[in-house]
């Protein structure tokens, strides 16, 4: 098997691994952070409820919680698909990861950078209580709830949606790799 093919496949269950552990932690604590950054918003003398309308919401629901575990799943067969030398999977695989690199980077940019995603939110508001709220306490509060191991999760998961997505386009055009699915 060609050492391209393996990386590539590996790079693909090493994403797969971050769609499948992240959620199930937001899931699991996504209450307590939300609750976290509401109380954040209380002390800064602002109703709780502004969160939700500004759409802001940390926890996760059941539905929320299937389409990121939905990719997880769909990542670690098209690795296996990889592995076990499938053409079509091969090809799969380069559509999943050019779309990963292009419409995941941007989901998992935004999950990177949460404090200024929110920050710009409240900048936004007409409610000039908003617009002095400090958007990294909110954002600190709700991060203090969840396990220490979820950010290096998430930086691992953008790095591997964006580069190792594109790592994964090219090891996938190596000539090895051709001859293996050829």
């Amino acid at each position: 098997m060609p050492v391209p093919v393996v990386i590539a496949s590996t790079l693909q269950y090493l994403l797969a691994a971050t769609f499948l552990v992240i959620p199930v932690l937001v899931f699991t604590h996504g209450g307590p952070a939300q609750r976290a950054a509401e109380a954040a918003v209380s002390r800064q003398g602002v109703p709780p409820g502004v969160l939700a309308e500004h759409r802001i919401k940390i926890e996760e629901s059941v539905a929320e919680l299937l389409f990121p575990v939905a990719i997880g799943i769909a990542l670690a067969t098209l690795a296996s698909l990889g592995l076990a030398g499938n053409g079509p999977g091969r090809i799969l695989s380069w559509i999943a990861a050019a779309l990963l690199m292009t419409a995941g980077g941007l989901v998992t940019g935004s999950q990177l950078f949460a404090a200024r995603v929110v920050e710009a939110a409240f900048r936004k508001s007409g409610d000039p209580a908003v617009r002095g709220l400090d958007a990294r306490a909110v954002i600190g509060a709700a991060q203090d709830a969840f396990p220490a191991v979820l950010r290096p999760l998430v930086v691992i998961r953008f790095a591997l949606t964006t580069l190792g997505s594109l790592a994964v386009i090219l090891l996938l055009a190596t000539p090895a790799a051709a001859a293996y699915f050829g």
